[in-house]
């Protein structure tokens, strides 16, 4: 379950890290690609909210693949 877990995390990482450079390219451009209307304010995703979720998604793949690690060894 570990290694299925870390290895999911790690391409939700890559796509994470994809995503983040597209929109900061785009954001260097002058173009916000996700802006969006909700309620009376305006909410915007920016580049470092893809940067955050693959620094959060590749923690999560390491710790995964460690725990695997742990218990192959272990046994």
């Amino acid at each position: 379950m570990e290694k299925q877990l870390a290895t999911a995390a790690y391409w939700i990482g890559i796509v994470c890290t994809a995503l983040a450079l597209i929109t900061r390219g785009l954001a260097a451009l002058g173009i916000n690609a996700f802006a969006f209307t909700v309620g009376p304010g305006r909410y915007s995703v920016s580049h470092r909210t893809f940067l955050e979720g693959a620094v959060l998604f590749f923690v999560m793949a390491i710790a995964s693949a460690v725990i695997a690690w742990a218990k192959e060894r272990k046994a």
